[in-house]
């Protein structure tokens, strides 16, 4: 292996798929009834006991990774002369990014030969878990460190991200969207299509009457603009409408390939249940 590819627990990827492609996980914390949760290793809280939580009114919070976490990582790496590619978590939605930038000056003070490169993602969820798995594939087929960031800074301008969320308010109390979006997407089963713009902000793209009208919108963006043929379909609990948006984006004709994700507890713990996305590489940057 020529370097360690690392990503957080936000990019939804399965640990057992993780550990076979050699990807290194480290993990965000869920509060949760006066409980700390891990969302990394074999003790780590699931999507699906959190989901139910929050139907019975749980409200949870999230806490970022620390400057520690990171630097432990980043230390170990390099004493093992292995350069490191963190893929992470988008900055304007926590607070990690900038642990592990902070993590890396430390690091770099002692070995200042090392190499540790941060790539801001300006995504989440399977979004995140895209490049990821883009960064793993160019590594298996023999490219290098540099390389391979540059394909997913090529990459990450051109990521599509849409999420149907149904219950804005979890989003809202999370600070990841405006009070006015979430209070306007709660009005007569208005739903707000949501999309991560340019800046890396969750913001309103669209509005529909209904969840199936909100698919179809959301299927309708996800097709304008497409240029790679693998999409990652994303859902909180709600596993047979992720099949059929499976399916709707294969007769498309320009997608080949589906990748279906499970949304984290992280992420699960901002969007709440019944929650679809999905992610597609298009031709230009995001808006």
């Amino acid at each position: 292996m020529t370097f360690s590819i690392l990503t957080d627990s936000t990019a939804d990827l399965q640990e057992d798929w993780a550990a076979a492609h050699q990807i290194d996980l480290i993990g965000l914390t869920i509060n949760l009834d006066g409980k700390t949760y891990e969302t990394v290793g074999p003790d780590r809280l699931d999507s699906e006991s959190l989901l139910e939580k929050m139907k019975q009114g749980a409200k949870p919070t999230t806490s970022q990774i620390n400057v520690g976490e990171f630097e432990a990582y980043f230390r170990q790496q390099v004493q093992s002369n292995q350069p490191v590619l963190y893929i992470a978590f988008s900055s304007v939605l926590s607070g990690t990014y900038q642990s592990a930038m902070i993590a890396r000056e430390l690091v770099l003070e002692d070995f200042p030969e090392a190499r540790i490169d941060i790539v801001d993602t300006l995504a989440a969820a399977g979004g995140e878990g895209f490049l990821v798995i883009k960064a793993a594939e160019a590594r298996e087929a023999g490219k290098s460190l540099e390389e391979t960031k540059q394909m997913i800074l090529d990459l990450l301008p051109r990521l599509r991200t849409y999420f149907l969320v149904d219950d804005l308010n979890h989003l809202m109390r999370g600070g990841r969207l405006s009070k006015t979006s979430a209070i306007v997407g709660n009005i007569v089963n208005i739903k707000p299509l949501l999309w991560i713009d340019a800046s890396g902000k969750l913001v309103p793209l669209a509005k529909v009457r209904g969840r199936k009208k909100g698919i179809k919108e959301m299927l309708k963006q996800a097709t304008s603009d497409i240029q790679d043929p693998t999409a990652v379909v994303a859902y909180s609990n709600d596993e047979q409408s992720a099949q059929s948006l499976k399916e709707e984006l294969l007769s498309n004709g320009e997608i080949q390939e589906v990748i279906i994700l499970p949304l984290g507890p992280v992420i699960s713990a901002h969007v709440g249940p019944d929650t679809l996305a999905v992610f597609v590489i298009g031709k230009d940057g995001r808006q």
